[in-house]
């Protein structure tokens, strides 16, 4: 028996997915435990492209127990969309569960979302999905959210519904000159798609338990990454839920005792969306060359993704706050023929001092310059290397001096977007 939670490791967007894919073929249950539709995994698979956003990637093996955790806000308009669109290309829901504790995204979530972006000055936009995450959050620490529970039984959601609305529907149209929610028109609809969600609604907590009881294989599967961490993340310009390690046990209802297992995952470089302090940013060619072959463009929202070289600073923040226990690099294909690769290994404050361990504001943040250490660069194709030694000997050296770096192992290099193109290193 073992559990394994996988973990972003830098500001998402890191190729969870595919190690998760991995992972998860080997699992007996998997575990979504935070986040919303604002993810998205992608996952190729023998020659299929997989894009999943709520549905956890167990999904694409039969015989997988796949949970959707207390953690998790759910849009059920885009869940049972995302049921159907699988469905369609041959994928099996049988085994899907939803926890009754999850909440419910409603449409004034997603107005007040985009409402409230738009009212922000261009200095303090938070780059927001705009899918009602954030409000549906607020709503939830609030104690005034709507939960699957409510959503099933039709009573219960009428009034909240109607109760909850109507305060909403002031904060539209007074707060922000918006046009008002439709109420009875939002609870035909949503009662309609609770109809489609009853089937899957359980105590996920108790499956998991359950599980880990049997001594059946369990992965965690996480959302976005460390750094949009509502707490240990570059506030404000994170998400609202907890996507660090910890996030796991509280949004699945275990104790963190059993997680056994803790992966990072990041990037041969640095990727991030939306505003705040990037130190390794680049805005050069280069910086467009990672960019265009990386495919760096987000799969929920298409925008383009800033880019960067690989910043250790980042990294030991995650080893340190997740407890990892090995880490998963992605992406190191993109680097090839950039010429000379950088590594930045501590900050530069204006004072001129040094620091090595990231700071806990983005104003110390965005005042710091990256302090570079320059590997050679590699030309090959490494797409068919499944051996740490049939790498170049410039990309070897480039993965020992970063797992130097981070001070924790490097247990899997990604060559390659399909699954199969992973180097497993002992």
């Amino acid at each position: 028996m073992s559990s394994t939670a996988v973990i972003g490791a830098q500001w998402g967007d890191e190729g969870k997915g595919k190690v998760i894919d991995i992972i998860a073929a080997k699992a007996a249950v998997v575990v979504r435990s935070q986040g919303g539709n604002n993810a998205g995994h992608t996952v190729v698979s023998h020659g299929e492209t997989y894009k999943l956003h709520l549905i956890p990637s167990g999904i694409l093996y039969k015989n997988t127990l796949c949970l959707v955790g207390a953690g998790v806000v759910l849009d059920p308009a885009d869940f049972i969309g995302e049921i159907d669109n699988l469905s369609a290309r041959g994928i099996s829901f049988d085994n899907l569960r939803v926890d009754y504790r999850a909440h419910i995204i409603m449409p004034w979530h997603t107005l007040i979302d985009r409402l409230s972006e738009e009212h922000r000055p261009d200095n303090a936009k938070i780059g927001t999905t705009g899918r009602g995450i954030g409000p549906c959050y607020a709503d939830k620490y609030e104690r005034v959210g709507i939960r699957l529970y409510d959503l099933i039984h039709p009573d219960v959601f009428r009034e909240k519904a109607r109760t909850i609305g109507k305060l909403k529907n002031e904060i539209i149209t007074k707060i922000y000159g918006g046009t008002p929610v439709d109420i009875d028109k939002t609870i035909a609809e949503y009662l309609a798609l609770g109809e489609k969600l009853k089937g899957y609604a359980a105590d996920v907590s108790v499956l998991v338990h359950e599980a880990r009881k049997a001594g059946k294989t369990i992965m965690f599967e996480g959302a976005q990454a460390t750094l949009l961490d509502i707490d240990w993340g570059t506030y404000p310009y994170v998400t609202s839920s907890h996507p660090v390690s910890a996030g796991v046990a509280l949004g699945s209802g275990v104790g963190p005792n059993s997680v056994d297992e803790i992966i990072g995952v990041a990037k041969a470089y640095t990727t991030r969306v939306g505003a705040g302090p990037f130190p390794t940013e680049l805005f050069d060619q280069t910086g467009e060359t990672i960019r265009q072959n990386g495919f760096e463009f987000g799969t929920t929202t298409g925008r383009p993704r800033r880019t960067g070289w690989f910043d250790a600073v980042i990294l030991r923040h995650s080893v340190r706050v997740n407890g990892l226990t090995s880490i998963a690099v992605n992406k190191l294909d993109t680097l090839s023929g950039i010429g000379d690769l950088k590594i930045c290994t501590a900050y530069e404050k204006p004072d001129g001092s040094r620091l090595t361990e990231f700071p806990p504001t983005i104003e110390e943040l965005a005042e710091c310059k990256p302090i570079y250490e320059t590997l050679t660069g590699f030309d090959d194709d490494i797409g068919a290397c499944r051996t740490f030694e049939e790498l170049p000997t410039a990309c070897q050296a480039y993965i020992k001096r970063t797992e130097e770096l981070c001070d924790c192992k490097i247990s899997m290099v990604g060559v390659g977007p399909d699954r199969e193109q992973i180097i497993l290193r002992k």
